[in-house]
């Protein structure tokens, strides 16, 4: 965490040496982590005036990482094509909306024989419904409802396979020492931020005890979206843009157009 946010740091002052406009901190997951840590960390020392963080919660956040394993062992290895990955992707929920689907999953393959990420080789393959493809025989579930190997056994024989075409651009089972690290700490992190405060969340479940209490103490402003998974603001865009733009319009970090519709805050 601490190499993410003192390159997210040195980013900043390399892009605006002399002075740094305002900035309002925004990301999602562990996204979300890092911006909580940039500005807990240098709050102080850069003009951060916002901060908006996307479905990431300590509490969830914490306890997902005991079954984090078994997802990612859950994941297809590789995928004949990148319309079988988009497929997959809509398939098992991880996105639900196929205009980001399509934006997003190339970003996370690579060619296996060129080593070229798929974004560089889409060309918008027409996708009428998600199809569960060869690579994703798997039990399907969210990652916040994940069970352990003990009730599945060992991995699907599709995961076992030989490499498709495509596989993921990186092995996150390799990252785990760093997983706790991430996320702890990251209520009392947020809730200490000075500037002005937004979590969107797709569940109000997701909320742990020291931002349930802080919530209702009016220390930040949050939104709760239906009908969308973890990836938030690609299962509903539209939604996500509004709450972003009428936040950033409350607080007068920016002016509205003659048609902004404004909508009312959340809790």
């Amino acid at each position: 965490m601490i190499t993410f946010t003192n390159d997210v740091i040195s980013l900043l002052r390399k892009s605006y040496p002399e002075k740094m406009p305002s900035i309002v901190l925004m990301g999602h997951s562990l996204g979300g982590a890092i911006a909580v840590n940039i500005a807990s960390t240098a709050e102080s020392d850069l003009p951060i005036i916002g901060l908006v963080v996307i479905d990431v919660v300590e509490g969830s956040a914490m306890e997902s990482l005991a079954s984090m394993q078994s997802f990612l062992r859950s994941r297809p290895k590789s995928f004949k094509s990148l319309t079988d990955a988009i497929s997959w992707g809509m398939g098992n929920g991880h996105i639900k909306n196929e205009e980001s689907a399509r934006v997003s999953i190339p970003g996370q393959i690579k060619n296996v024989a060129t080593g070229k990420l798929g974004t560089d080789e889409f060309e918008e393959p027409m996708i009428d419904t998600p199809v569960l493809t060869e690579a994703i025989s798997e039990p399907q579930y969210s990652i916040d409802s994940i069970r352990e190997d003990e009730e599945f056994g060992a991995p699907s024989i599709s995961n076992q396979k030989s490499l498709g075409n495509y596989t993921w651009r990186i092995d996150l089972c390799k990252t785990e020492k760093h997983w706790p690290g991430w996320f702890q700490g990251l209520s009392k992190k947020f809730l200490s931020i000075h500037a002005q405060k937004l979590l969107l969340l797709a569940n109000i479940d997701r909320m742990d005890k020291d931002l349930t209490v802080g919530q209702m103490q009016g220390k930040f402003e949050m939104q709760v979206l239906t009908r969308v998974g973890h990836a938030v603001q690609e299962d509903d865009p539209e939604k996500v843009a509004s709450i972003l733009s009428n936040f950033l319009v409350r607080n007068k970090f920016a002016n509205p157009t003659g048609d902004f519709v404004r909508i009312l805050p959340g809790c």
